[in-house]
């Protein structure tokens, strides 16, 4: 089960058999201004992964704040959910709306400059 309200995404998940992964989590989002990056946006994921709670925040610059998945996969994996379940991307309708929720936040167009360390 996946709900999304602007700036935050609820992602809830009950193991079907001993083998399988429980969560409840939370992402939630908002922009702000890094002193060095500039602006970009927020990201704070909570909540609990196999009964055991855990919070975790990250930055992401404008750039790179449509990579977001990448890092809550990331967060999710150290946490424990194996890595065939821990893709938010599966929760498709409520992940395209924070897609799109967070380039509206950013005010993100296609063809903004991108700043090439942030790839290497």
């Amino acid at each position: 089960m996946a709900t999304f309200e602007p700036g935050h995404l609820h992602i809830e998940r009950h193991a079907l058999n001993e083998k399988d992964v429980s969560y409840n989590l939370h992402i939630d989002y908002e922009v702000t201004q890094d002193p060095k990056e500039g602006k970009g946006m927020q990201f704070t994921m909570h909540g609990s992964i196999q009964g055991k709670d855990m919070t975790e925040s990250f930055f992401l610059p404008k750039d790179q704040a449509y990579n977001f998945a990448s890092n809550v996969t990331k967060i999710a994996e150290k946490y424990g959910i194996p890595k065939e379940l821990s893709s938010i991307g599966s929760v498709h309708k409520p992940y395209d709306k924070m897609f799109e929720d967070v380039r509206v936040q950013l005010n993100m167009q296609s063809g903004d400059p991108v700043n090439p360390e942030h790839f290497e």
